[in-house]
């Protein structure tokens, strides 16, 4: 969906990402890794057009992300960021309804249509029984799942997401990682994830796209990443690679 082209992000007149050429948003579920200050959060705002590249290009569908209206943008694109909004006083089924707002405007009157998709996208995250529990007394994973509802909602195909366990228990965020897996695959989603728990992404995720100081690393499947030199050259310490029962080779610092 998207492609990438000599990109580059400078700040403080130190560049801070260069993407030469790189296609996101093929696979189902593609995890970006690397350490904080690597330019993972850069490039998903680039992404969601949240800012604009100092040099370079984005396309996305074969057309220049700029020449998209902000509407069109949000019928093919959904974003949640890491730090997100307050949204005191809605209850889990007003939050996944503010995802319609990109198809019915912000007087549109909900149809038909919107509460089915509404419904369905509750359903897909398994939140429709909290439909009337309001956000702010829901547990983190819980408050995840209607955010991603809402991501649902909004019927983009691409699902870009900055770091959406970061805040979440070990249950949860993989609770919540086992879901977007799952969407890939049953609602056909593109899912672009920032994470940064290696394990995690190696579990569920089906690319990996590693950033070191503004530069892609590693871009490949996870079992390829899963890989001492690998590991050490992005990290910068020793790790080993373990077996586990379920099939899913885990890293391990050494």
């Amino acid at each position: 969906m998207f492609e990438l082209d000599d990109l580059s992000v400078t700040r403080d007149g130190r560049e801070i990402l260069h993407v030469g050429r790189l296609s996101l948003g093929t696979e189902g579920v593609t995890a970006v890794l690397g350490h904080n200050g690597s330019g993972k959060s850069t490039l998903m705002a680039l992404l969601a057009r949240q800012i604009r590249p100092d040099a370079g290009r984005i396309a996305l569908e074969g057309r220049a992300l700029d020449g998209y209206r902000q509407r069109d943008l949000a019928r093919r694109v959904s974003f949640l960021p890491q730090r997100l909004p307050p949204v005191a006083g809605l209850n889990m089924r007003d939050l996944v309804g503010l995802g319609r707002f990109a198809w019915r405007g912000a007087l549109g009157r909900m149809g038909a249509r919107d509460h089915a998709v509404i419904a369905q996208a509750m359903l897909d995250t398994g939140c429709e029984a909290l439909a009337d529990h309001l956000v702010d007394t829901a547990s983190g994973g819980e408050r995840q799942r209607a955010w991603i509802a809402m991501l649902l909602a909004q019927e983009a195909p691409a699902l870009l997401l900055d770091e959406p366990t970061a805040a979440l228990d070990l249950a949860h965020a993989y609770e919540v990682m086992a879901l977007l897996h799952r969407l890939s695959r049953v609602a056909k989603r593109r899912v672009v994830v920032i994470l940064h728990d290696v394990n995690l992404a190696a579990r569920y995720a089906d690319r990996i796209v590693a950033l070191k100081q503004g530069h892609v690393t590693f871009d490949g499947p996870p079992r390829a990443f899963l890989d001492p030199e690998v590991l050490r050259s992005l990290y910068g310490i020793e790790m080993t690679i373990l077996p586990h029962p379920d099939g899913h080779p885990q890293a391990a610092v050494a």
